[in-house]
Parts: C-alpha cells; structure tokens; sequence
C-alpha cells in the first residue's frame, strides 16, 4: 500500500469528526505538554478533569517549577506512575531557567520525562515540526493499513513505521499540528483496539489491505507481555483519638515519597497483625473491620489484606497522625483503603 495517498482523507476526516479535547484548541507548549505526559498509560476520560485542576493550579511552566511538591503530589493523585509529576517539575524547572520551551525534537528529548513519541507531539503540534510520534494507535493504524504483521513491540518495527509516517508527512503548518492527533484519534475512535475495528466509518478503508485481506482483526501482532510479579502485603489502618497513621514511603523506587498507610511483607492473619502492630510500639484496642484489595502495576501485582483498628501509643517516629486525607497524597494503589479511612475519620 502507498501510504501517501493517506493525508488528505485522514486529515479532512478529522476536521469534521476529532473529539472536543481542551489541548487540540491550544499550541501552547506547556499546556500540550502537560496533556500528552497525563494521557501517558491513562484514558482520556480520565484525564479532563485532572488536566483541568492542574492548569488552573499551575497555569505556567514557571508556576509549576515553583510548586511545593506535596501540592503537585496532591493533584496527581489517583493519576498513577507518579514519576511522571516529579519529571513534570524537573523539566518545568529547566524551561523557566532557560526562559521557554526548546521548539526542536532534540531540544526537547533534553528534558526530563520526555522521549521520543512525547517531544514529537510537542513539536509538531506546537512549533509545526514535521515529526512523527507514533504511539499503540499509530502502530496498529499502520500495521493494519500495510497488512504489517512485524512484532510491534520491536524496536525496528517502530523505527520502521515511524520512517514510513515521517515520509508522507504533509507540509502545511496547520496540517502538520493535526497530523500526528489525526492518526491516533483514527486509532482510538474507528480502528479500534480489543475488537474489530470499525471499517464502515474509516475514511481511508479503501486504501487498507488488512480490509482488503481480511487480516486486520488479527493485526497487529504483539509478543506476549511477561508475567507479573505477585506481592503479599498487610496494610493497617490505626486509627487513634480520630485521627490515623500515614507514612512516607523511601525517596527512591515504586510511589516515591508519596504517603501510604502503615505496612508489612506477606499476608497476615490476626494474630500475626496484633505481633506486628506491637512491634511498631502501639497497642491494639478494638478491631474493626479486615479488607482486602488488588492493584496491579506495570511489572507487579499488589495482593492486599487490610486491618482497621483502633490503638493506643506513639508509634515510630516516621508515622504523621492526621484528621484528614485531604492535604496528603495518597496513591490510588490503596484506593480501598482511603476510602474506609475516610470514613472513620467522618465518624
């Protein structure tokens, strides 16, 4: 398939039918910045509310560099992969020294948090660069169109398909700041992942020999992902004179500095939980409830078993005791967790 004769119905095809999203409506770097390192591993769905929040809070690279981090934290919560607020920081700290964004892909690889398919999107959308970004929707529009049946998580199966794209890049400056959006919004929105894609209401169906061979259900090809590492945990919810422990997890690794309810490797029962709880100086004095929850992560899987307790006692000296979840990030991880704090501390 010659894939230059895609542009011009794709591009036409988006002007009539791309979804309302507040960060298609702008070129300014920062703001399209921030929207393509939130979209990172998360639905778009999710993202507006927070995208929202976090401009009206840091409107300007030079607002965020400024920013406490337990505030920054605070807004991302829920949002996952944390590391991406602090290199959010990082890098905003670097554009306000420099005075403004770099408008090259190069410029922009500079900095922290940002790689090749996110300085592509910066710098075509927001300085009209002819970069491809190409992304999950990129690759499966792509291998599909051709009837590509090249392992998409291969390096050279990317760097292939990114050539092709860069190739029939248009050269107008208002078709180059949609053209990487086009081809991902006609991967998210018509050829679809987890299903058949919806080829009636593709614009370019006529051009696509996985159609035309009736292999594009089956594209495109992906090895299979290694499995998961399972971890045991128990997470104790003290509670004590209406207020409940946080800590602070260590400065490097999974959820970095960001606060978590007390916890111990392996899956306790009772007993086990009480020998526990003494270890960190606390006496238990009434028992409330045990939960259990799952979070998975990238390359492990939480599997956890909680206690809600009332006691007595200090504690160590890295437990804070707040009467409010409200000014600490808290990661979604323990989602189930916070939410039966919450309640407790409401009581």
């Amino acid at each position: 398939m010659n894939l230059s004769r895609l542009p011009p119905p794709l591009l036409a095809w988006y002007r009539e039918n791309a979804r309302d999203l507040p960060w298609r409506k702008t070129t300014d770097p920062y703001r399209i910045w921030v929207s393509e390192i939130m979209l990172q591993q998360t639905r778009v769905a999710a993202v507006l509310g927070y995208y929202a929040r976090f401009l009206a809070a840091f409107p300007t690279a030079e607002a965020l560099a400024s920013a406490p981090e337990d505030q920054l934290m605070k807004l991302w919560e829920g949002l996952g992969y944390y590391s991406r607020a602090r290199n959010l920081q990082k890098a905003a700290r670097l554009v306000a020294d420099r005075g403004g964004f770099p408008d090259t892909c190069a410029g922009l690889l500079e900095l922290p948090g940002i790689g090749d398919y996110t300085a592509a999107a910066i710098a075509s959308a927001a300085f009209a660069r002819r970069e491809a970004a190409v992304d999950g929707n990129v690759l499966r529009v792509v291998t599909r169109l051709t009837d590509d049946h090249s392992d998409i998580a291969a390096p050279q199966t990317k760097k292939s398909i990114r050539l092709q794209v860069q190739d029939i890049f248009p050269k107008k400056a208002e078709d180059i700041r949609i053209f990487n959006q086009a081809l991902m919004e006609l991967g998210a929105t018509v050829c679809v992942p987890n299903g058949p894609p919806k080829c009636l209401f593709c614009p370019v169906r006529d051009l696509c020999l996985g159609r035309e061979r009736g292999t594009a259900e089956s594209l495109p090809v992906k090895a299979p992902k290694k499995s998961r590492r399972v971890e045991d945990k128990t997470v104790f919810l003290l509670l004590r004179e209406g207020r409940a422990a946080l800590r602070k997890r260590p400065a490097s690794g999974l959820l970095a500095r960001l606060w978590e309810f007390p916890n111990v490797e392996s899956a306790l029962d009772e007993p086990a939980a009480a020998v526990a709880v003494r270890a960190w100086g606390l006496e238990p004095l009434a028992w409330k409830r045990r939960l259990t929850a799952k979070h998975i992560f990238s390359h492990v899987e939480w599997r956890m078993t909680g206690y809600a307790l009332e006691v007595s006692g200090e504690g160590p000296e890295d437990f804070t005791w707040v009467d409010t979840l409200e000014r600490h990030a808290v990661p979604s991880a323990f989602s189930r967790f916070t939410e039966e704090v919450r309640r407790e501390l409401e009581k």
